[in-house]
């Protein structure tokens, strides 16, 4: 099996200055920054792994959790519709019901949930129908 995570989204409150500072540390690591764009930088392989810093999306002031979240792998849309439907089940709060994102790209296809804890997690398949 390869990597278990789609990507990892951390909220930063100014995009110009966290953008500068993960060019020059993980330039360091030999990772390069990939896709940008409106209010987000990334870094890494683009669909199948990667980091970003953006702008939170509910437009609040970025903190610790806030516009962060983990998506993870998921190896079919019915494995996203699975883990959301499991995740509600054992108490979870709905983010995002499963289903296309096309801001993304045409083929993100995910489910977000709030865990008992309140952290936003995500089961994202990329693969075309």
């Amino acid at each position: 099996m390869g990597s278990i995570l789609s990507h990892v989204t951390f909220g930063v409150r100014d995009l110009a200055r966290a953008a500068a500072f993960y060019d020059a540390v993980l330039g360091e690591l030999g990772i390069a920054r990939g896709k940008s764009g409106e209010g987000f930088a990334g870094w890494g392989s683009g669909h199948q792994g990667g980091f970003f810093a953006m702008l939170p999306l509910n437009g609040q002031p970025a903190s610790v959790g806030n516009g962060a979240s983990v998506s993870f792998l998921a190896p079919s849309r019915d494995a996203v519709d699975r883990f959301h439907g499991k995740a509600i089940a054992l108490g979870a709060a709905d983010e995002g019901g499963p289903g296309l994102r096309p801001n993304y790209h045409a083929d993100y296809y995910a489910a977000y949930v709030r865990d008992p804890d309140g952290n936003k997690i995500a089961a994202v398949c990329h693969a075309p129908l």
